[in-house]
């Protein structure tokens, strides 16, 4: 074990299987909580292969994963608690986070080893994500076909649960305590989450196989997470990689990403809930990051309704990413986006946009100018090459609320499609070269001071 100075509290001592034969929860927490009742010290998880439920976090403790320590969560659904959080923009019930760190300060996440969230067990796969013999074997394992949308679930319970939530949530509502309770497989739990936690650091960590988002860091402050990896398929469902929600001052350096869902995603609450409570997060750095596989390698939204501000990402590579920068709102999130940098960037084989600001996200009729209406404002983007993308740049504002203040400079793209630019003002493109297989390279539309400087649209055709 690295030498980090306080007490060490090894887990072996409080009665944590190494060969994961019998359940680690008990051991665990209790080694945490003797760490935390000293005033602070070490939990050390020595090699080997644990299984517990629910780790609790509490201040002034240092969790230590050693190398060849591998941590995995229990499948059985009924072994896991109900609590309310913030899920996908909204307070509502759900499964506890399997590491849950609820209003702590002074606690540090380190180490070389893996904790595993074992979400095969909780997810849904879409047949369009998978190949054939994938979509066979899951079918030979069990669960129940949704045919009508294609989804293969583990349990009947969790497709029902789906149908529930739905229809609760087109009418408005949340679903209760016993709705939680009786379709729990489908509230898949998240793998790390910090609630209101205060300077935090994890440092060097896996993290595999999340049923849900991987790592939540939600209100909170003075979070650094450097050389963590965030691991899944790319069929997984919702199992983006590190999501930033209504948190400030974070620091990400040299993380790998390789997830089913968007890689680094920022948010902060979603529609009237979101603009009430009103926390936005801020003050965001992220640098020398490796993206790969996921929905989008740098991401903002479309939760995004208590606001987003003061973001800088950069030196960094997104390697095979449906998408690679992206900024998503749609009327009725309200919330303003602003003071946002992107610079630095190497991208590889994005699928669709290398760059896409798009405020029609959802599909909602057209509406009056509110504070129900987003803002995405003062962005720049720069230094960016792209080697194939299904399209180079795509910006879509509002007719009410066009994006302002856009910056892109010394961007070179390869791609199938070119740039389409429609419901912005004061937008500068400069040194911006497209090498596109369509045309027309360039399309504007309702654009209003436009400045092209030094630019080539070349189209193959």
């Amino acid at each position: 074990m690295v030498e980090l100075g306080g007490k060490v509290y090894n887990v072996l001592n409080f009665g944590a299987d190494p060969k994961g034969l019998n359940d680690s929860t008990d051991a665990i927490n209790a080694a945490i909580t003797s760490a935390n009742e000293s005033g602070g010290g070490i939990v050390y998880i020595p090699p080997g292969r644990y299984v517990s439920r629910n780790i609790i976090l509490k201040s002034n403790v240092t969790l230590f994963l050693d190398h060849d320590a591998i941590w995995s969560f229990s499948t059985d659904y009924k072994s896991y608690p109900i609590i309310e959080t913030r899920r996908e923009g909204i307070h509502h019930c759900g499964i506890m986070p399997l590491i849950f760190g609820k209003d702590v300060k002074n606690v540090k996440i380190m180490g070389e080893g893996v904790f595993n969230g074992q979400g095969h067990a909780w997810w849904p796969i879409r047949r369009s994500r998978v190949n054939e013999d994938q979509w066979k074997k899951l079918i030979e394992s069990g669960g129940v076909v949704d045919e009508e949308r294609g989804v293969w679930w583990p349990t009947r319970n969790a497709l029902e649960g789906e149908r529930v939530f739905r229809r609760l949530i087109s009418e408005g509502k949340k679903p209760s305590g016993e709705d939680c309770e009786s379709y729990r497989e489908f509230f898949r739990p998240q793998l790390l989450q910090l609630y209101n936690a205060y300077n935090v650091t994890i440092k060097g960590v896996t993290f595999s196989d999340s049923p849900m988002w991987t790592i939540h860091v939600l209100y909170s402050r003075h979070v650094d997470i450097i050389n963590t990896s965030s691991i899944a398929p790319d069929y997984s469902p919702n199992t983006d990689g590190i999501v930033i929600d209504s948190s400030s001052d974070v620091e990400l350096r040299g993380c790998l990403v390789d997830v089913g869902d968007d890689c680094l995603v920022i948010k902060s609450g979603r529609d009237e809930e979101g603009r009430r409570i009103g926390i936005p997060s801020e003050n965001i750095h992220a640098l020398n990051c490796i993206m790969k596989k996921g929905h989008g390698g740098f991401v903002i939204g479309s939760e995004m309704s208590g606001g987003v501000r003061n973001v800088l990402m950069r030196n960094s590579v997104f390697d095979g990413t449906e998408r690679g920068v992206r900024i998503k709102t749609t009327r009725g999130r309200g919330g303003v986006v602003e003071n946002i940098e992107v610079t630095n960037i190497r991208m590889i084989n994005i699928k669709y946009e290398a760059v896409t600001i798009d405020m029609f996200y959802e599909k909602h009729p057209p509406e009056p100018a509110s504070e129900r209406t987003p803002k995405v404002r003062g962005v720049s983007i720069r230094n960016i090459t792209c080697d194939g993308a299904g399209q180079a740049i795509l910006i879509n504002g509002l007719p009410e609320m066009p994006i302002e203040d856009l910056v892109m400079e010394n961007i070179r793209v390869n791609s199938s499609k070119g740039i389409f630019i429609e419901n912005a003002v004061n937008v500068k493109l400069s040194k911006v070269r497209v090498l596109a297989k369509e045309k027309p390279v360039l399309s504007l539309n309702n654009v209003r001071n436009l400045i092209l400087e030094d630019a080539d649209y070349l189209s193959e055709r």
